[in-house]
């Protein structure tokens, strides 16, 4: 069994419901065993014209699938629950109702039309490094050599960036969240925050 990191992100509809939903949906997958799951993150909206919050979580699986197949799940998945890709869209980012990346496939590094493995913007992002700091702190970045809570830390003190905070699950989705882990609030030096 391999490992590989996901990341859940949702702007629309009940994004909690459709994290947890999707979460639960992965782990109906044969090849997939469902091993952590991160807090929920309120994550403000950027490089997009969107008034619409993202929640983004990230999760770890245990899989058999090869990581072609297992990114093929992921599109699937994302289909199911109505999130359609292509077409004429504008510049930047768009709304959606589910998104799901594969960060990580073990320390697999792969770069092709299709794939591009460690995922290119995940040590720049803040929604993806503090829920992987979360359920696994020394994960190791394959490329850059460092652990997610390094980068983390490296992140959150370089740079303007945007409001990300822990949130609670309504239910438990029958994972032990990590509770133990500090609320995390990041904002941009001098932010008072966004529009919920």
């Amino acid at each position: 069994m391999k490992t590989a990191y996901i990341g859940l992100g949702s702007n629309l509809g009940d994004s909690l419901q459709i994290l947890r939903q999707a979460w639960l949906r992965l782990g109906q997958e044969p090849a997939i065993r469902p091993a952590a799951l991160s807090s929920p993150y309120r994550t403000e909206p950027v490089a997009m014209a969107s008034q619409h919050w993202f929640v983004n979580a990230v999760a770890c699986l245990q899989t058999s699938m090869p990581p072609r197949d297992l990114l093929h799940t992921l599109l699937a998945t994302e289909k199911e629950f109505g999130r359609t890709r292509g077409g004429n869209r504008a510049p930047g980012y768009q709304d959606r109702i589910l998104d799901l990346d594969l960060l990580l496939y073990d320390d697999l590094i792969c770069n092709t039309t299709t794939m591009t493995l460690p995922h290119p913007e995940m040590h720049r992002r803040l929604f993806v490094l503090a829920p992987l700091r979360e359920i696994a702190p020394d994960c190791v970045h394959p490329l850059f050599r460092r652990t997610a809570a390094a980068l983390l830390t490296d992140l959150a003190g370089a740079r303007r960036h945007p409001v990300v905070q822990r949130i609670s699950w309504p239910d438990p989705p029958g994972h032990k969240q990590g509770a133990d882990s500090p609320n995390l609030f990041l904002r941009a030096p001098g932010d008072r925050g966004g529009k919920k």
